[in-house]
């Protein structure tokens, strides 16, 4: 993988953050008297941001935000949700090896999220997964976000590399369209937080277990599963 590029996304993808982000939600809707909700009906917007996660929660009870009181309640979210960043956030079954075997393999790693990047960096700190990472950028590190291709090629560049040796890791359609956008491999995993099967965006590759993440990335690289 020497001279490879890795750029993985976060909610979903490294981390299961959805309950997490479904408190700080349901933490929004108590200060509008309203109930909550679970984590599931928080899940399908997890990769869309907070705005999205805030917007279809308070939708579900049939109410309607201007703009300027769903930024008002952005605001009630980040304070609660950085508060509370990864009190019940857990990286997937054998991120951490996966990442280990890369990084031994000569990969650069980065993060491309469509999450604030200050509350993105908080996560990985917590769980003590940033040392992984030479790039992370977040929705407003580039002035640009997911499905926008210059966030991922923003975020390979940033990392020391070019998008024709790179490979994008993903949950979701806004990940795959991002990848494709951009002429870069992906690689969906079949775990995160897509209520449509990823197959159906049509991945280069899909796994179920980071155990085949990195023969999905020989193979698309070309290279043989053990280089």
């Amino acid at each position: 993988m020497n001279g490879w590029t890795i750029v993985f996304d976060l909610d979903g993808t490294l981390v299961d953050t959805a309950p997490d982000l479904a408190e700080a939600t349901n933490h929004v809707l108590s200060t509008l008297n309203l109930e909550r909700v679970n984590e599931l009906q928080i899940r399908p917007f997890v990769g869309h941001g907070a705005l999205a996660m805030i917007d279809g929660a308070v939708k579900s009870h049939g109410r309607t935000l201007s703009e300027r009181e769903l930024h008002d309640l952005f605001e009630v979210f980040l304070t609660y949700y950085s508060a509370h960043i990864a009190d019940r956030s857990v990286p997937y079954p054998h991120v951490v090896a996966a990442l280990d075997r890369l990084k031994a393999d000569g990969a650069t790693l980065a993060v491309c999220t469509n999450k604030m990047e200050a509350q993105a960096r908080s996560v990985l700190e917590a769980l003590r997964l940033d040392d992984y990472f030479s790039a992370l950028t977040g929705r407003d590190s580039l002035g640009t976000y997911k499905p926008d291709p210059k966030h991922l090629t923003g975020t390979i560049a940033l990392a020391g590399g070019r998008p024709d040796k790179s490979v994008m890791v993903g949950d979701s359609e806004t990940d795959i369209k991002t990848a494709k956008a951009a002429s870069v491999p992906v690689v969906a995993v079949s775990f995160g937080y897509s209520v449509d099967p990823v197959l159906s965006f049509g991945p280069d590759a899909i796994i179920d277990d980071y155990r085949d993440l990195l023969p999905a990335i020989a193979k698309l690289a070309g290279m043989p599963a053990n280089s």
